[in-house]
């Protein structure tokens, strides 16, 4: 029996043992067959399936939507699907991190603002008008805390 063990394929992959188990468990990587001493032994292939997986999590894929484009791309494989759902997730997902982008703009100003007007109190700021914090609008909306 050939293929590669555990260590060996988390080593090629950059991960741990434990997150190797963890998405054979979730069912991201196929469940590997085991040799004569019940060493699981995995196909060179599957150190690509990590890497796959790690580099969609860096593109801000959550594990149940890259578990769903690794479904769909193995039920599209070799029916002409070649972008097996992913063309259009990565748009929505471009989309997401685009309006996290333009809030992270306006709070980096936001914040720029508050170090230029010197502020080094949060009340005492608060109850200026010309305090560059805009609590009144980011408050609107938010749950109150438990005063507990």
């Amino acid at each position: 029996m050939s293929g590669l063990r555990s260590s060996a394929v988390a080593a090629a992959a950059g991960v741990n043992l434990q997150t190797l188990r963890y998405y054979e468990r979730r069912g991201l990587l196929a469940e590997p067959d085991r040799s004569l001493g019940g060493h699981r032994m995995y196909p060179a292939e599957a150190v690509t399936v990590l890497r796959v997986i790690k580099a969609a999590q860096r593109l801000g894929f959550t594990l149940d939507e890259i578990a769903d484009l690794l479904e769909t791309g193995r039920h599209r494989h070799g029916r002409g699907g070649a972008d097996a759902g992913l063309r259009s997730r990565a748009q929505a997902k471009l989309a997401e991190v685009e309006a996290k982008i333009s809030d992270l703009q306006i709070i980096a100003g936001t914040l720029r603002a508050a170090v230029d007007a010197g502020c080094d109190d949060l009340v005492t700021c608060a109850a200026q008008p010309c305090c560059p914090i805009p609590f009144a609008t980011i408050a609107v909306g938010a749950p109150d805390a438990d005063p507990r």
